[in-house]
């Protein structure tokens, strides 16, 4: 499985109806939930900032991943990006592995 962050920008009306904003994260979640069983979310964040929620999840591939973002978007989400994620000791495995290829190649 794939890590992803899915991040998600409402409007303000979406924003000012804290009740009515529980019911449809719930109701985004049932969608992704039917049409993504395979998703496993990992955590979910309220932001401050340029966008409103941040999502970390995994997912089997990029396939599905934008089926989550398009989900968002249809349920009403002004924004929504899901950006491949790489754990940071993965990513200094990769940049070794990087840094040996370059050393052989300038041998």
């Amino acid at each position: 499985m794939s890590l992803y962050i899915l991040m998600t920008r409402l409007t303000v009306d979406q924003l000012a109806d804290p009740r009515g904003r529980k019911a449809a994260g719930r109701e985004w979640l049932k969608h992704v939930e039917r049409a993504c069983p395979e998703v496993k979310f990992i955590a979910h964040y309220a932001l401050l900032g340029r966008y409103d929620f941040m999502d970390i999840y995994e997912a089997p591939n990029d396939e599905i991943a934008h089926k989550v973002s398009l989900i968002s978007r249809s349920t009403g989400a002004v924004t929504a990006e899901s950006w491949p994620a790489v754990a940071y000791p993965r990513f200094l495995k990769i940049s070794r592995e990087v840094a040996a290829e370059i050393a052989k190649q300038e041998e």
